[in-house]
């Protein structure tokens, strides 16, 4: 849609949102989806993901922590089993573990 084409429709007296496509469907979709996985399902998928990946990309492991339930992306040398990086990095867990914290007390003095 170009702007002389808004114009137009704002001329006709034709609002914008009637040209929108009707969200119906999308909402149904939405309301239709699986409720969020547990834990044990999820560590259960983290295992499966770990033995497929052993063929492919054996420098690859995938764990959740299980204090904040992130997910954790290791690379990690096969030889040495030393962990070369990782996503969310140890430190960025703990802060946010921290917050946590911090946010349960802040929340628990007001009540």
């Amino acid at each position: 849609m170009n702007i002389q084409s808004l114009g137009n429709v704002a001329q006709s007296g034709q609002r914008i949102v009637d040209k929108l496509p009707d969200p119906a469907p999308a909402v149904a979709a939405i309301q239709q989806l699986d409720p969020a996985p547990s834990l044990p399902q999820v560590l259960q998928a983290m295992q499966n993901i770990n033995k497929t990946l052993q063929l492919l990309a054996p420098n690859l492991e995938f764990s959740v922590d299980t204090d904040s339930h992130r997910t954790i992306v290791r690379v990690v040398d096969q030889q040495t089993k030393e962990v070369i990086r990782q996503m969310p990095s140890t430190e960025a867990l703990e802060i946010a573990k921290a917050l946590d914290r911090v946010q349960g007390l802040l929340i628990r003095e007001k009540v």
